[in-house]
C-alpha cells in the first residue's frame, strides 16, 4: 500500500483546506493541511458535515488529490489510495490505524484477528474502538473489519455505508461475498 501515515502532528485547525465530493455513500467531507489529509466524513442523516470552524473551502494539495483518487476508488478504477495522510490518535490507534492500511482491497478480517496483528490478541473491543475512532475512513479501510461470525459488526458511517464498500469492492474483484448486517462487534 503506497498510502502511509505519516508523523503524529499537532493539529492545526485554522490551517485546514476542505471540500465535498458527492459519493454513492453522500456527500463526504475531506479536510486536510498543505502536507497530508487529516479527515474524512462521512454525511450524517444523509446531510453534509459541516467543516469545522475557521477551515478554508479550497481542493488544493492533498485534498484535491484526495478527491481524485476517491472518485477513481468508487468507479472501481482505484483499489490503493496514495495520499499523505496525519491522523491524530494515540499511538495505540495509530498502530490499529497502520494495520488496516495492510488489508486487501476486497477482503475482510474479524476484530479478533486485527487485534493479534497489533501484537495484543486479547484486545479485540481495545481495536474496535481504535477501529471506530479513525479519522480518515475508506483510505483508512475500517470498513474491511467485520466481526468473527462474519456479521458486520459496527460502523461510524452505518451499516448501509458498510455495506455499500464492501459491496463495491467484491464486486470489482469479483468475489461472491456476502455480508450479514449485524450490528455487534466480536
Amino acid at each position: 500500500m503506497k498510502t502511509k501515515i505519516t508523523r503524529n502532528r499537532t493539529a492545526d485547525h485554522t490551517n485546514l483546506h476542505y471540500a465535498y465530493l458527492d459519493s454513492p455513500i453522500g456527500p463526504l467531507l475531506i479536510a486536510g493541511d498543505a502536507e497530508a489529509i487529516r479527515y474524512l466524513k462521512f454525511p450524517r442523516r444523509g446531510k453534509a458535515v459541516r467543516p469545522g470552524a475557521g477551515w478554508q473551502e479550497s481542493a488544493r494539495g492533498p485534498v484535491g488529490e484526495a478527491i481524485r483518487q476517491l472518485r477513481d476508488y468508487f468507479a472501481g478504477r482505484r483499489t490503493e489510495f496514495d495520499l499523505p495522510l496525519a491522523p491524530q490518535g494515540t499511538e495505540f490507534q495509530r498502530s490499529v490505524w497502520r494495520r488496516l492500511q495492510e488489508i486487501p482491497y476486497g477482503e475482510t478480517i474479524s476484530y479478533g484477528e486485527l487485534a493479534r496483528r497489533v501484537g495484543n490478541p486479547k484486545a479485540a473491543r481495545a481495536v474496535g474502538s481504535a477501529n471506530g475512532s479513525n479519522p480518515i475512513p475508506i483510505v483508512i479501510p475500517c470498513h474491511r473489519v467485520i466481526a468473527s461470525d462474519g456479521t458486520l459488526g459496527g460502523f461510524g458511517g452505518g451499516l448501509p455505508t458498510k455495506q455499500t464498500l464492501l459491496g463495491l469492492e467484491t464486486a470489482v474483484t469479483g468475489s461472491q461475498k456476502e455480508y450479514a448486517g449485524a450490528a455487534r462487534q466480536g
